[in-house]
């Protein structure tokens, strides 16, 4: 679960508020949808459920940890219980589609057994089992999103946020993302937070809509739709 309660965050000496007063409670499983323009907060509330940013004033949880009181040493293991991707992709170039997932194993000193094992199974779920070997610059926009996200999967975290995750991508490419995205949810029962602009794409998943402008939630709503 993600509790944020009473939550305000501001930026720069005029006290501009990129999160102010807020209220919200994500429970394990959902998949929610973050839509408001440029400025509304969304990638703020997300650094502040990573601890990228503390908040200025209110308390934000995930599950039971206090993340204001997470001190720089707690953030490995804080961040192993998350997965991030990004419109960017934000792959490593010199390494294949299997080296690039199986780097953020690598780095929390997951043994090459278990490595051999779960990479594979990863690249399968996003539909990348055959591009093993092949680098960023060999795939497809939407090829590198989809090993961005069995990157951000591999070390099963409970939540998975996706900071508009389809703005680089074609139409085609997006709702392919986006499919994928669902695919997880209901069957890794992972808990999936979804910023993007695409009210196309909002208005057609029937997910819970969390409305955001001037970093306060406007509205939120189990019909799936997407208004400012």
């Amino acid at each position: 679960m993600i509790l944020f309660k009473n939550v305000t965050k501001a930026y720069g000496e005029e006290e501009s508020f990129a999160i102010e007063n807020i209220n919200l409670k994500i429970e394990d499983g959902e998949f929610v949808v973050l839509v408001g323009q440029s400025g509304a907060g969304k990638s703020t509330l997300m650094k502040l459920i990573t601890g990228e940013q503390k908040p200025d004033k209110g308390e934000v949880f995930l599950g039971k940890t206090r993340v204001n009181d997470l001190r720089y040493g707690d953030m490995p293991k804080h961040r192993q219980s998350l997965g991030i991707i990004f419109q960017d992709f934000k792959l490593l170039p010199s390494k294949t589609a299997f080296e690039n997932i199986a780097f953020a194993m690598e780095i929390l000193g997951k043994d090459n057994l278990e490595i051999s094992r779960k990479v594979p199974r990863f690249l399968n779920i996003v539909g990348m089992g055959a591009k093993v070997n092949r680098f960023p610059s060999q795939m497809s926009g939407g090829e590198r999103q989809r090993i961005a996200i069995a990157r951000a999967l591999i070390n099963e975290p409970k939540v998975l946020l996706a900071d508009e995750p389809t703005g680089n991508l074609d139409v085609f490419n997006s709702w392919d993302i986006v499919n994928l995205l669902l695919k997880i949810n209901e069957q890794l029962k992972t808990t999936i937070i979804f910023a993007t602009h695409n009210k196309e794409v909002v208005n057609s998943i029937n997910k819970r809509v969390i409305s955001l402008d001037k970093g306060k939630i406007i509205r939120d709503s189990l019909d799936g739709k997407y208004i400012i």
